[in-house]
């Protein structure tokens, strides 16, 4: 995980945005991305409900987790790719352990667990 801000590095290997909306400031030439996956981010409901409070988090990840279920195809062809080698997951967010970038590298990781 790291924020999409950050410079990429040759580390990252498979390098994909899910965000939903593209970062302010940010050119798509800038982000070197390899794919933009703005289906596997948070509803907007999701997303403006939680607005990055971190007392919030616990629930936002049970509530992201469970819209991740229906989204088991994209998931399952990006946990594939991470199979073959790094995947970097990237955000625009401040907190990145706070983020959906979080919940999603653990879905990738460790499967849909609540």
């Amino acid at each position: 995980m790291k924020r999409v801000q950050q410079a990429a590095s040759a580390g990252d290997g498979y390098r994909v945005l899910i965000d939903r909306l593209w970062p302010r400031g940010i050119s798509k030439a800038s982000a070197k991305l390899d794919k933009w996956l703005p289906d596997l981010a948070p509803s907007d409901e999701l997303r403006r409900w939680y607005g990055h409070d971190p007392a919030l988090f616990e629930e936002f990840r049970r509530r992201y987790v469970r819209e991740l279920r229906s989204r088991r195809q994209l998931l399952s062809e990006l946990r594939h790719r991470a199979r073959k080698g790094t995947v970097t997951v990237l955000t625009a967010s401040r907190d990145v352990e706070r983020s959906n970038a979080a919940v999603l590298a653990e879905a990738l990781r460790r499967g849909l667990r609540e």
